[in-house]
């Protein structure tokens, strides 16, 4: 019995590291991501997406697939410094699905000289061999 008690608190121990761990890396990715941003580097702040035509990013039109797309959508629609101004990100939660899968909800937000738009984000992140990286963001605007 002290036997079953002493393994299962270990478990419970490694599986709580285990989580720290990859909620670190996860928000890692999304740190790495706003500094790209704020630097006006589209092309590094994509480097937090999974790269693949199965990539899906859901805005106010609905679902588009593809990095290379979700890449071109985002230079049409910040096509310089001043328009994409300075990214924060809230993350709210990061819930670990399995030891391969995230769910991550949060809030962004833009300070612009003109305007502040914000929102609220989900994302779904796998572990790949190149680390954390979402393959589905759905966000919208406040």
């Amino acid at each position: 019995m002290k036997l079953t008690i002493f393994l299962a608190a270990g478990l419970f121990f490694v599986n709580s590291l285990f989580a720290q761990d990859n909620q670190k890396e996860i928000k890692d990715v999304l740190e790495a991501q706003r500094q790209a941003w704020n630097r006006g580097d589209i092309v590094h702040y994509m480097d937090g997406y999974w790269q693949s035509d199965s990539l899906v990013f859901i805005g106010r039109s609905g679902p588009h697939y593809g990095w290379s797309n979700t890449l071109e959508n985002y230079k049409k629609s910040y096509p310089d410094k001043a328009a994409m101004g300075l990214l924060t990100f809230d993350v709210k939660e990061i819930r670990l699905l399995d030891t391969a899968n995230a769910f991550v909800i949060g809030a962004w937000h833009l300070k612009r000289s003109k305007d502040e738009p914000h929102g609220y984000f989900t994302l779904l992140f796998r572990k790949t061999k190149q680390g954390w990286k979402i393959i589905a963001d759905h966000s919208s605007s406040s």
